[in-house]
């Protein structure tokens, strides 16, 4: 049987959330506000309410001590409060400026995770109060004894939300917002992030890149802590390759000297990487991102290889693998023009000498 002993009635719109603490009780509203309450009486504490928010607050969360409590919004930041005096510690803006949904520490209160609506997920330290890493849409495999990054698996077209090794064998689960599951047969001996392997010819010309093509980059190279920067500044790969020291100082606004210059050597090296020749993008599966053999037209106006996009169907999916909306029709057209066009290109390269006939 359960008891009502105490309704609070102090907000003034709607209630999005609220959360304990081993001595208090948090509430946030739609009103801007979290209020803080004494789990003893369940009477409001002196510094209570707590303004700061802008614009309606989603969520908000105590650190495992109790000490701290976070709380986040629609005007796209997350506050970090002392709960001893209700002291604003620290304003975190989400690198995207999308608004908040959710925010969570960690067991040992390190770190601060935080959810916005554009589904980008950000980690922050909360003993710097900066921002330790972006998380997007790739899966990255470190090496337990060095740390150093073994694999980089960037094939989810949306944000990465589990992963899982499977007991006693080499197998990987990943599951993104894309809806799909990836299963990942990892090699007994484990390349390194950026070792040349077979997909590289496979790979986008860098010059194409989108800004998670780069974000993806950037984690292979050790330089996470830049995605949200760079995203922020909506570098692609034109943009990446046309980085120089001044635009790093200037516009980036990059103070380390060590890092620029690391940065701009992964550059050069990318750039020497680039010269040869790549598959031109239209030429690829939005799929399976490979040079197409019988490509056709879906209801959305893209083109894909026939049998990727059947077993797209297959699966009972019925939205569009760019766009991600409902298909008004499955029927898949011939594109004789692009396979021409495929066959053109794949003989002027056979002259050429530099690729391998399919």
């Amino acid at each position: 049987m359960a008891m009502l002993i105490r309704t609070l009635t102090d907000h003034s719109d709607d209630v999005n959330c609220c959360a304990f603490s081993s001595s208090c009780l948090a509430t946030c509203s739609l009103d801007k506000t979290i209020r803080i309450y004494s789990l003893n009486d369940f009477t409001e504490l002196p510094y209570s309410p707590l303004k700061g928010h802008t614009y309606a607050v989603h969520c908000c969360c105590f650190s495992p001590s109790g000490h701290t409590l976070a709380s986040c919004s629609t005007d796209g930041a997350t506050i970090i409060w002392d709960t001893r005096d209700g002291r604003m510690l620290a304003v975190l803006g989400q690198p995207s400026g999308s608004p908040v949904r959710v925010c969570r520490f960690s067991p040992e209160s390190t770190y601060l995770v935080s959810g916005a609506a554009d589904g980008s997920v950000v980690l922050w330290n909360t003993q710097t109060m900066k921002l330790y890493r972006s998380v997007d849409k790739c899966v990255i495999i470190y090496e337990t004894n060095t740390g150093n990054i073994l694999h980089t698996l960037s094939q989810h077209t949306r944000y990465v939300t589990t992963c899982a090794f499977a007991p006693h064998s080499l197998l990987l689960a990943t599951g993104s917002m894309d809806k799909t599951v990836h299963i990942w047969q990892l090699d007994s001996e484990q390349p390194r992030a950026g070792d040349t392997t077979e997909n590289d010819s496979k790979m986008r010309t860098a010059e194409n890149w989108s800004e998670d093509d780069v974000s993806a980059w950037l984690c292979a190279q050790g330089l996470a802590e830049l995605v949200g920067l760079f995203k922020a500044n909506n570098i692609d790969g034109k943009e990446l390759l046309n980085l120089t020291r001044e635009s790093l100082t200037n516009e980036l606004k990059i103070e380390s000297l060590g890092l620029r210059s690391k940065i701009l050597q992964k550059i050069e090296e990318l750039r020497m990487k680039t010269v040869s020749v790549a598959v031109p993008d239209e030429f690829l599966c939005p799929i399976t991102r490979e040079l197409m053999k019988d490509p056709v037209i879906a209801a959305d106006g893209y083109s894909y290889e026939k049998e990727a996009m059947e077993n797209w169907i297959s699966n009972e999916r019925r939205s569009s693998p760019m766009t991600n909306l409902p298909l008004h029709s499955l029927v898949l057209t011939p594109n004789r023009t692009l396979k021409m066009a495929i066959s053109r290109w794949l003989e002027t390269q056979q002259k050429c000498g530099e690729t391998t006939p399919l």
